[in-house]
């Protein structure tokens, strides 16, 4: 029970990565709040969290709406305890070359990946702080690392995900506060059902492990940045991509 009595809140928590961070943390005690605009995915996957820990909570939110997110952070507080844990996991894609990118593509990525990302940490910062203790873990991507063709607006994001963790680690690792990110490299969630079958076979191929990521990879290391046992993590950037950036 490497996280018990620890609450943690997870964006994007319906499916994919944020589902399997969910379940992990779960089963590891935490008290676990998932929020996603989707409200059909949400409360299903609220009914498999409360099968392995029946201190879960589905809350629809908007990670775009600043306002939103305050009332829904409060809301998490008050109904179990507080927020020992953030997991900006939230994230979209809006594909295109950039001379075909529109300005609407472009808003839509950067609200969603970096807007959303400022919008929920500054609304759970002030129960961290009044803890002086807090562990914040966003989603960055190998991609804002080194770019992608056909990702302008992705790479731009996630580069600026990395930009805000390392700025966050200085300002708030004096206060108790470990921020840290993960890149993941490509991994089989539904934002990967778009790509072709020999596109995902080429990448395999391309990655030194010999297989793509599984949600439950990232979710491990979700696990350990958000234990104990990553207290003197910080402003670090951990790849969790087979090795395919090498």
């Amino acid at each position: 029970m490497r996280l018990k009595d620890q609450v943690a809140l997870i964006t994007g928590g319906a499916r994919g990565i944020g589902k399997a961070t969910a379940l992990t943390f779960a089963r590891q005690g935490a008290k676990v709040a998932i929020c996603d605009i989707n409200e059909q995915l949400g409360n299903q996957a609220l009914e498999e969290l409360r099968s392995v820990n029946s201190n879960c909570l589905f809350v629809k939110m908007d990670v775009t709406n600043a306002e939103e997110v305050t009332r829904v952070v409060a809301y998490i507080v008050e109904h179990l305890g507080g927020i020992d844990i953030l997991i900006n996991n939230a994230g979209i894609t809006q594909d295109a070359m950039l001379a075909k990118m529109t300005e609407q593509q472009w808003d839509r990525v950067i609200g969603v990946n970096l807007k959303g990302v400022f919008n929920c940490t500054k609304a759970v910062l002030p129960y961290m702080l009044q803890k002086q203790k807090g562990k914040v873990i966003n989603t960055a991507s190998v991609v804002g690392v080194y770019g992608n063709i056909g990702q302008t607006n992705y790479a731009a994001t996630k580069a600026g995900v990395i930009g805000m963790t390392k700025s966050w680690a200085k300002e708030l690792g004096r206060k108790g506060i470990n921020v840290n990110a993960i890149a993941p490299g490509y991994t089989m969630t539904e934002m990967m059902n778009s790509v072709p079958e020999k596109v995902l076979e080429l990448m395999a191929q391309k990655t030194p492990l010999g297989r793509l990521g599984e949600p439950q990879d990232i979710a491990n290391a979700n696990l350990f940045l958000a234990s104990s046992e990553s207290d003197y993590v910080n402003g670090a950037v951990l790849s969790v991509d087979g090795g395919i950036v090498i």
